[in-house]
């Protein structure tokens, strides 16, 4: 096993909280596999390191913007090249017209910076999943796997 794996950089875009309690769910899941992570409660993007692997965790606020934690972190990679790779993780109500708005929102301007998408945006629906830490942790440990075995080579 390789002795220095780079930390998952994870960004979190939250209003009321739960998404907080997804992005240390997906810590302590990284943790498992050996990853270790950096969260970003107010990420600004010149704290977080651009060649490592980011997953970004974000909610949708008002009519369908970013949270306010997370808008310049959002503004800041529209004049940036990146070469690093992401996983956007998405929470949502699906009774909005505006469903994890957010979260397609990151992944477009991730995608247009240059950042390498892993997997489709996961979208959670907080109507249907009342514990949404559950279900993303069941989606992202096979990708933590993959992860933490290509850091080994």
């Amino acid at each position: 096993m390789s002795n220095h794996v780079r930390p998952v950089q994870i960004i979190i875009g939250s209003v009321l909280g739960a998404t907080e309690y997804v992005a240390e769910a997906i810590s302590e899941a990284c943790i498992k596999h050996n990853i270790p992570t950096q969260l970003h409660f107010s990420p600004s993007l010149s704290d977080i390191p651009t060649d490592a692997t980011w997953i970004i965790c974000t909610s949708t606020h008002g009519a369908g913007e970013l949270p306010d934690n997370i808008q310049s972190f959002h503004a800041s990679l529209s004049d940036k090249q990146l070469s690093n790779q992401a996983l956007v993780v998405g929470l949502g109500d699906s009774s909005y017209d505006t469903y994890c708005q957010g979260a397609i929102i990151m992944s477009n301007a991730l995608t247009n910076a240059g950042t390498t998408l892993l997997h489709a945006p996961f979208l959670v629906d907080v109507l249907h999943h009342q514990i949404p830490e559950d279900e993303v942790v069941e989606w992202i440990t096979p990708l933590l796997s993959e992860l933490s075995h290509n850091s080994d080579q």
